[in-house]
């Protein structure tokens, strides 16, 4: 890869590694819901002006199934279960929950795609489920049970829909999937909204770290996931989810004071021992 590469890449996994820590900051005055549907409302606009260029408005109908399913999969759905999380869990733990996302994906892939697994991918499968259950043990004070599965219900939506983009829509146009997708997610999630409204107005910092997650971490940090794919291709790519939860924890000890635990700093160590393996091997198709 070329410079240029990495500092796209080693940015956004900065970027999306602090996403936790201002879902942190912003759910509780907003609420998970609403929090949500703001976000993937504003998202979606910062697409608009990319969408509705004449050679992508011809492409939104055959790409609405598509569009559809990873709004309430890939958006709606995992972008909740994390706000919910953070209501009982730190942002590191978000962010090292997150992170098992990548095996998650190679079970999945197993199963669905129809894809063999390597020994290596069986012994990264194993340290990550031992990492998960450190994590989620009740002696770490850091995440309740509720949050903790939350967070991992959450990373297997991203895992199914990283299946189902590589099964249905591998040949498909990922500006148009991805950006019409949020703009769908924060509609989808309008209804529950107005039912789950806060009693007062957020403060100024929950604003910010909205318009953050909205316009930086998902807006401008989805496009530069697509043009660093377009530029150095998907496999390349995916090396960032090992830099993730690197970040979520520095960004929540820097700004949050969240402290790094043992149990912490050994979970995350066998889930990254496992992101590792599970993806080391490159997987075939059975005959």
């Amino acid at each position: 890869m070329e410079s240029k590469d990495w500092f796209l890449l080693t940015s956004l996994a900065a970027i999306w590694g602090s996403a936790f820590m201002f879902i942190k900051i912003s759910a509780v005055d907003f609420g998970p819901i609403l929090l949500v549907t703001l976000r993937l409302l504003i998202a979606g606009l910062v697409f608009m002006p990319l969408l509705l260029r004449k050679k992508y408005r011809f492409l939104f109908k055959s790409h609405l199934p598509g569009i559809i399913i990873i709004a309430i999969f890939s958006n709606a759905l995992p972008f909740t279960l994390f706000a919910f999380a953070s209501l009982g869990a730190t942002s590191n733990m978000l962010g090292i929950l997150n992170g098992t996302t990548a095996f998650l994906t190679t079970v999945i892939a197993y199963f669905w795609l129809n894809e063999s697994i390597s020994v290596k991918q069986i012994i990264g499968l194993c340290l990550g489920f031992l990492g998960v259950i450190i994590l989620v043990n009740p002696a770490n004070g850091s995440s309740t049970i509720i949050a903790s599965l939350c967070a991992l219900l959450g990373s297997l939506c991203y895992a199914f829909n990283g299946n189902y983009l590589e099964k249905f829509h591998s040949n498909s146009n990922k500006k148009v999937l991805i950006g019409w997708s949020m703009l769908f997610g924060g509609l989808f999630m309008t209804p529950f909204a107005v039912f789950n409204l806060p009693d007062t107005i957020p403060n100024l910092n929950s604003f910010l770290a909205l318009l953050w997650l909205a316009v930086v971490s998902t807006g401008i940090g989805y496009l530069g996931y697509i043009r660093l794919i377009n530029r150095i291709g998907a496999v390349k790519t995916s090396t960032l989810t090992y830099l993730l939860p690197v970040f979520s924890i520095l960004w929540g000890a820097i700004f949050l004071q969240e402290k790094i635990t043992l149990i912490i700093l050994g979970g995350f160590l066998f889930v990254m021992m496992g992101m590792y393996f599970a993806n080391s091997t490159k997987v075939k198709i059975k005959n």
